[in-house]
């Protein structure tokens, strides 16, 4: 039977709440593999119950991945079930509905949207090219599910990412690239009374990177337009109070709008010198997330309006984001890709985290006309695109 406007009626709020809390109850602190290995089981069952099938479990360098293939992919849905919640987030965060707002650890960023992803695919009259793929270490960069990201991605003609919406419910259609460095200063120990003079400081020499570096986003600006920011986030250095720091470091974000910005950024990284007389740089890291370029999703946002439509909701609005996803690595194989398709509400990684409770079988729907769609012959391509 093919998929109808009224395929609709058959979404329970109730059913995805109660999906959502079992999901929201069990913690899956990214750094914490055994956490994310018993929320992958609790994942595995509620997957297993409305797509009618287990999934393949993948566990990579100890984190846990599961992956659900139907004939031969032609779809992505991309997700991911860890969170940045410490585990026992739960004591202070509590799990809650209230006033059609739901709370809790992980409801928004982003177990909300792996629960109206399955929900919606439950809709389908077949689920014969699609491909679900949701990943246990997306908050920490996806070091060991990056080429299963990639490898599924290439393979298909489209990517629909279940990342939660941009303020108001919009679409993520267009995300900043990422890279990430490790600078180290090193320098000799002394007495910082007796004889500081004998003493190379590696805390002042990342004070003077960490100064050099506003520097980096100017230039890249000038050279290759705005929106390119160089963060440093994480400083460290010293032993103990009464020694000159031997060795000091500093971790630095960097968020590019363009594969041109990325470049350029690394070039000027990696050109940094030391301004302490005798003291040595070590760099480490580079571009990590490549840029999701709006031109990957414009077909899809299209799509996904014109979809919109025929089921009666509003008009979906796009917006671009610094924020980076694993839509990054989907994008930068050439698949097309729409991300932001997940749960509405804000708080992502905040206090004040939460979704809106309503939304959520309206947000299935469309998801669910968007894959039922695209498995079939109608795939947008990026123009230029290698595949």
């Amino acid at each position: 039977m093919p998929y109808d406007d009224e395929t609709h009626r058959t979404l329970s709020l109730d059913a995805m709440l109660a999906d959502l809390e079992a999901l929201v109850t069990c913690e899956s602190f990214s750094d914490d593999h055994a956490a994310v290995a018993r929320c992958a089981q609790v994942v595995a069952d509620r997957g297993r119950r409305l797509l009618g099938a287990p999934p393949q479990t993948l566990v990579v360098a100890g984190v846990t991945h599961l992956r659900w293939t139907f004939g031969t992919p032609r779809v992505l849905l991309l997700g991911h079930h860890d969170t940045v919640w410490p585990t026992g987030s739960l004591a202070t965060h509590p799990w809650s509905v209230e006033d059609g707002i739901a709370r809790g650890p992980g409801v928004f960023d982003m177990k909300a949207g792996l629960v109206q992803m399955f929900h919606a695919l439950a809709t389908l009259p077949s689920l014969d090219g699609l491909c679900v793929l949701v990943t246990g270490d997306e908050e920490t960069g996806s070091a060991t599910s990056r080429a299963l990201v990639e490898d599924l991605a290439r393979r298909c003609t489209a990517t629909l990412v279940l990342e939660p919406s941009a303020p108001g419910g919009a679409l993520k259609t267009g995300r900043k690239g990422v890279s990430r460095y490790d600078i180290t200063a090193h320098g000799r120990a002394a007495h910082s009374g007796l004889d500081p003079e004998k003493g190379i400081d590696a805390a002042t020499e990342i004070a003077h990177q960490i100064l050099a570096l506003r520097g980096v986003a100017d230039a890249v600006t000038a050279s290759a337009g705005p929106g390119t920011t160089v963060t440093p986030t994480v400083v460290r250095a010293g032993t103990t109070g009464n020694t000159v720091p031997a060795r000091a470091t500093l971790r630095v974000d960097v968020r590019v709008p363009d594969a041109a910005a990325q470049e350029e950024t690394d070039r000027l990284v990696r050109a940094l010198e030391p301004r302490v007389p005798g003291a040595r740089l070590e760099i480490d890291g580079g571009p990590d997330r490549p840029p999701l370029d709006p031109a990957a999703s414009r077909e899809l946002f299209g799509l996904a309006a014109a979809e919109a439509a025929r089921l009666g909701l509003a008009p979906p609005r796009g917006a671009a984001v610094g924020g980076a996803s694993d839509g990054n690595y989907a994008a930068g194989t050439g698949c097309p890709t729409l991300d932001g398709l997940g749960a509405v509400g804000d708080g992502a990684h905040a206090d004040h985290e939460h979704v809106v409770t309503a939304a959520m079988p309206g947000r299935a729907r469309l998801l669910a006309r968007l894959a039922e769609t695209l498995r079939g012959p109608r795939a947008p391509r990026v123009p230029g695109a290698p595949r």
